[in-house]
C-alpha cells in the first residue's frame, strides 16, 4: 500500500533538515565547545528519569533495524523516511522474534507513535540535528490512516485498555492489607488516587494545604496543583473527591501541624510499629 492510497499527499519539500549557519571561533575554542555541547548532553540525559531513557533507547534502536534493512545512514530522519519507518513497523511483531516462542501480534499503533517521537527526540539530542517541528506529520497521518482500516478491518493490537479499577476491587485489596502503618498508608493511597482519578505524580505532590473538608459533610476537596498534563503545571480549580475519602486513621499519616506546605502524606519507615510514624519525605 503506498502513500497515496491513503491520501497522504502533503508536500515534503518543508519538512527537510533546516540546517543553519553556525558562528565559527579558532580550532581551540571550537574543541572546547564541542566538548561542552556533549558534556551539556549527557548530563541532561543523566538526569531524564530511567523510564524515559529507556523508551527512547528502545524506540532508538527499532529506527537502526529498520535503517539496517534500509540500507540508510542511521542520521537520515526525514519526513520520507518516517512515512517507511511506519511503514516497516506496521508488518513487525510487538516483540522482537524469539526461538521457541510463538509469533504473537503486530506491534501496536500507540507503540508506533511513541517510537516516531522517540526517533525524532532522539535525532535531535543525541545527532545534533536540527529538524522542522512537522517533520513526522506525514508518517502520522499514514499512521492514522491505517488505524481507521485495522478497526474497520476488526483487527486487534496491542494490549488494549486496562480494565477499569472498580470499588469491589477495592474492597477486596483492603482485606489483604496487613493491620499496621503500611496498611493505612496504602489504603489511604489508593482511595484518594481513585477519588480524585489522579496519576502518581498528582498525588505524590498533594500538601496539607491541597486537602480540605467539604462543607457539605460530602467528602474531601483536593486541589491538585502540580500536573504533567495541564501547563502551567495545575490540572484545574478545587475538584471534591467521590466517592468521600476514609479519613479513619489516616492523622499519623498525614503532615503534621505547621506550614500547609509540607507533603499530605509522608514515608513510612520501615521497622515502624503499628500506627506509629516518624515526619520524613512524601511517598
Amino acid at each position: 500500500m503506498t502513500t497515496a492510497d491513503l491520501s497522504v499527499t502533503v508536500s515534503t519539500t518543508t519538512r527537510q533538515p533546516a540546517v543553519g549557519t553556525a558562528a565559527r571561533f579558532d580550532d581551540a575554542t571550537e574543541a572546547r565547545l564541542n566538548r561542552l555541547d556533549h558534556e551539556a548532553t549527557a548530563h541532561v540525559e543523566a538526569n531524564r528519569p530511567e523510564s524515559t531513557r529507556t523508551g527512547y533507547a528502545t524506540d532508538w534502536r527499532a529506527w537502526l533495524r529498520f535503517c539496517a534493512d534500509a540500507d540508510l545512514p542511521p542520521a537520515a530522519v526525514r519526513s520520507g523516511t518516517l512515512v517507511a519507518f511506519v511503514e516497516w513497523c506496521w508488518l513487525q511483531p510487538a516483540r522482537p522474534p524469539k526461538h521457541g516462542r510463538p509469533p504473537g501480534k503486530l506491534t501496536a499503533p500507540a507503540t508506533i507513535d511513541r517510537r516516531l517521537f522517540g526517533v525524532v527526540v532522539t535525532a535531535r539530542r543525541q545527532l545534533k540535528l536540527q529538524l522542522a517541528e512537522d517533520i513526522a506529520e506525514e508518517a502520522r497521518a499514514l499512521l492514522k490512516a491505517k488505524v481507521k482500516q485495522m478497526e474497520k478491518a476488526g483487527e486487534v493490537r496491542g494490549r488494549g485498555p486496562a480494565p477499569a479499577l472498580l470499588v469491589r476491587h477495592m474492597e477486596k485489596v483492603a482485606a489483604t492489607l496487613p493491620n499496621n502503618t503500611f496498611g493505612v498508608r496504602d489504603l489511604s493511597l489508593m482511595t484518594r488516587h481513585f477519588a480524585i482519578a489522579g496519576r502518581e505524580h498528582e498525588l505524590a505532590h498533594l500538601r496539607v494545604r491541597d486537602i480540605t473538608e467539604d462543607p457539605e459533610g460530602r467528602g474531601l476537596i483536593v486541589d491538585v496543583r502540580v500536573s504533567e498534563v495541564a501547563p502551567p503545571y495545575r490540572r484545574g480549580p478545587l475538584r471534591l473527591a467521590r466517592p468521600p475519602v476514609p479519613r479513619e486513621g489516616l492523622a499519623p499519616l498525614e503532615g503534621r501541624a505547621g506550614r500547609g506546605r509540607r507533603p499530605r502524606l509522608v514515608r513510612v519507615p520501615r521497622g515502624a510499629q503499628p500506627m506509629e510514624v516518624r515526619a520524613g519525605r512524601r511517598s
